[in-house]
């Protein structure tokens, strides 16, 4: 759907890139046709000499400044006329669903760091358009699809479910728009699918475990027992757990996964009590995580067996969890008492904003608006010189709220990570439990 105000939503259509010239035997109440040269200037001059001698000085001295208009356009650069309008930017978010609360935070982070620049990117104006994606795999590239080919989207900004973002990223390379994920961890955007016009500005669903390994290890935990979800995000989590765990000298006692998204934990949790590990790892989110939770402290393992997960784990559903999540260790690579100015002041400026509190969804919105202003800026608004905007993009620092990062070969973001407990509700920063961590970008091509 669009905004109130575009083509989408029942106002004045527009062309930026297309210029409309009435034919010229318009003037002289004919129909419009093909007429020859010589008759169109006799029909142009007979409707001249009709009119009072006023009304025919400015109908002259209006085709005179049109040539004029006509004849700078040829003097331009080439480009500059088709650069001139609004840049058209599509959010393929959910906006209903389960995910729903998230796609508003990323829309309201991303609008945000725009704001904050004035509102245009390198000085041109913004239209904006939204579509609801539906955390829908099997839409993906129909609604994808929309904004680039109906709309006729400048930049794609998508999504949070990494079913979806498949859709997102095979339209992203058949069309060559320039695409912002600012959430879904699926490998592939950023190994085996990269593309030059993709960038993502959150995590790979394996970079939260690749930093955990060694923070386990550290504390003496070195037998562990991994519980996740068996889904495409689940088996992502555990390939960077189990990286980092045995690179460490931790030895994986049992991996143990059920179906997405049921959440029968009881026999996988006597499983868990029977074994004994030192400690247990998992990746969980969402209300599964929070029934998890609680199902650990109802087991009795909670005081007994250190737990352990990906910051998703404990993102967003403490206060659903309640005590039973106390001393839950998680890394992520934000978190929202990340005491630092930079943080703070954010964390100010949005909930002034919008009325509430900042998450992590709202910082990725946020920073990948900040990656695209880097870019625009680099090329005064003239998207259309991509290997020059994409060079910027790569090369960019992010101030963000929750650290500075850079962008790996591959598109991805090179950045700390949190170690982080959970303590009266709150996931309290205890560390970094990784400086500068870089995804592997395996079998990424760009080109």
């Amino acid at each position: 759907m669009a905004e109130k105000g575009s083509p989408l939503a029942g106002g004045a259509k527009h062309y930026p890139h297309t210029r409309m010239q009435r034919p010229a035997n318009a003037l002289a109440g004919k129909p419009c046709g093909s007429p020859s040269p010589r008759t169109a200037t006799f029909a142009r001059f007979e409707f001249l000499e009709s009119m009072p001698m006023t009304s025919r000085r400015l109908v002259l001295q209006h085709s005179a400044a049109l040539l004029g208009t006509s004849a700078l356009g040829l003097m331009l650069p080439p480009g500059a006329l088709a650069q001139s309008g609004k840049v058209r930017i599509g959010f393929m978010l959910p906006y209903t669903g389960t995910y729903a609360q998230l796609g508003v935070a990323i829309e309201n982070g991303f609008r945000m760091a725009i704001a904050e620049q004035g509102g245009k990117l390198g000085g041109r104006e913004i239209e904006w358009f939204k579509v609801d994606d539906e955390s829908e795999p099997a839409k993906g590239v129909e609604n994808a699809s929309k904004l680039v080919q109906r709309d006729k989207v400048d930049v794609l900004v998508g999504t949070v479910h990494s079913g979806v973002q498949m859709g997102i990223q095979k339209v992203a390379r058949d069309s060559g728009v320039l695409t912002l994920l600012p959430n879904a961890g699926v490998l592939a955007a950023t190994r085996a699918l990269c593309a030059p016009n993709v960038f993502r500005a959150s995590y790979t669903n394996s970079q939260p475990t690749l930093a955990l390994g060694k923070a386990m290890v550290e504390r003496g935990h070195k037998k562990a027992v991994w519980i996740s979800w068996k889904y495409a995000a689940g088996d992502e989590a555990l390939e960077g757990f189990k990286e980092s765990y045995t690179k460490a000298g931790g030895t994986i006692v049992k991996e143990l996964g059920l179906p997405f998204p049921n959440v029968e934990f009881q026999a996988l949790l006597t499983e868990i009590a029977a074994i004994k590990p030192d400690a247990v790892a998992c990746f969980f989110a969402g209300g599964g995580a929070v029934k998890f939770i609680k199902d650990y402290a109802a087991a009795g393992l909670k005081d007994k067996i250190p737990l352990y997960g990906s910051g998703f784990l404990t993102e967003g559903i403490l206060e659903a969890a309640g005590p039973t999540a106390n001393g839950i260790i998680t890394t992520m690579h934000y978190a929202d008492s990340l005491d630092t100015p930079r943080n703070k002041q954010f964390r100010l400026e949005y909930a002034k904003r919008f009325r509430m509190q900042p998450d992590v969804y709202a910082v990725q919105g946020y920073d990948a608006g900040q990656l695209l202003l880097k870019g625009a800026n680099a090329v005064q608004g003239n998207l259309g010189r991509k290997s020059e905007l994409y060079k910027a993009m790569e090369g960019a620092t992010i101030d963000s709220p929750r650290g500075r990062w850079t962008m790996s070969r591959a598109h991805n973001p090179v950045q700390d990570f949190y170690l982080r407990v959970v303590e009266n509700g709150e996931n309290k920063v205890i560390g970094v439990a990784a400086k500068g961590l870089s995804d592997s970008g395996a079998g990424c091509r760009m080109g």
